[in-house]
């Protein structure tokens, strides 16, 4: 079986250095032409110089994934350039943020807002264009786990992302006579393989994805700490995804081959969401077979070129 997306064009929000950028490169590999949009137009270009160098053809659509205005200039600017769009993969999200406890009113609209309008504007607006053009295409919202299990010290975040997953089998309802399908990704913790993010990474002596916030002064006499989080030694296989793990699965849901899948969430976890709340996994597992990868250029050669 192979996987085709010659002959569409897909639009990808939030295609920042990390998943965004891994889904983008995922649906060019597989033969899509691809819009990479991002509120930072260094950002969205940078994506864009991925796929470029790796073969495929992509153009950078920057804007605010929360305002109409925005979503309706860059969804024309797509359908300027290639005249269709097929797949719309609604990635764009504001992370972090802070426990109910401590969160403030302005991050917690702010963060709603992006994710909840910039789903709705541009699924709504993908799904009207395809319409129009006898399109049945495909539509992807990314989520976290932290739609599905709750998780202290992200009240903003586990809010929308818990809001998204019904917002994708309404949607894929509304959708389904005109035969568009609506679905979801949750990702869990993966580990970036973004070769020129790496390389950012080693310049600066950074090692983690979201270094641990500070603790906020003057708390409270009655403050109690949270919990503590264990991503990498709670996955059954032993091995986190990578966003181009994330990028193989997703390239496949917007494929032919998965015509009638509607309405789903998928996962690509190692197990983590599958087990059993009290269960330590062992150590030492034998892990999965090797990773197929999609970038041709190493993190040594990027760090190289400057």
């Amino acid at each position: 079986m192979e996987i085709s997306l010659e002959g569409k064009a897909a639009l990808v929000t939030g295609a920042g250095p990390n998943i965004g950028s891994g889904i983008a490169l995922a649906l060019a590999r597989y033969g899509a032409k691809v819009a990479c949009n991002d509120i930072s137009t260094d950002a969205a270009k940078a994506c864009v110089r991925r796929i470029e160098r790796n073969g495929g053809e992509a153009i950078a659509v920057t804007g605010d994934v929360s305002s109409e205005e925005d979503v309706k200039r860059y969804l024309g600017e797509v359908l300027e350039t290639w005249g269709r769009i097929d797949i719309l993969i609604n990635n764009a999200a504001i992370l972090g943020g802070r426990g109910l406890l401590e969160e403030n009113l302005g991050f917690f609209n702010r963060a709603v807002t992006v994710a909840a309008a910039g789903n709705f504007l541009n699924s709504k607006h993908a799904a009207i264009a395809m319409i129009e053009r006898g399109i049945k295409g495909s539509i992807v919202s990314i989520l976290s786990s932290n739609a599905w299990q709750g998780a202290g010290g992200v009240i903003a975040y586990a809010f929308h992302k818990g809001g998204l997953a019904n917002f994708v089998r309404a949607a894929a309802m509304d959708l389904a006579p005109y035969g568009i399908r609506v679905n979801s990704f949750s990702p869990t913790a993966p580990t970036p393989d973004n070769p020129e993010l790496l390389a950012e990474w080693k310049k600066t002596g950074r090692t983690e994805l979201r270094p641990r916030p500070q603790e906020p002064a003057g708390r409270p006499d009655w403050w109690r700490p949270g919990g503590r989080f264990d991503v990498r030694g709670m996955i059954p296989m032993g091995v986190p995804s990578t966003p181009t793990d994330i990028g193989h699965c997703v390239a496949w849901m917007c494929s032919d081959y998965a015509r009638l899948i509607t309405g789903c969430d998928f996962v690509v976890d190692g197990g983590a969401r599958a087990k059993y709340w009290g269960y330590i996994p062992a150590a030492g597992n034998a892990g999965p077979v090797p990773l197929i990868p999609l970038d041709v250029t190493t993190m040594d050669e990027v760090d190289a070129n400057g």
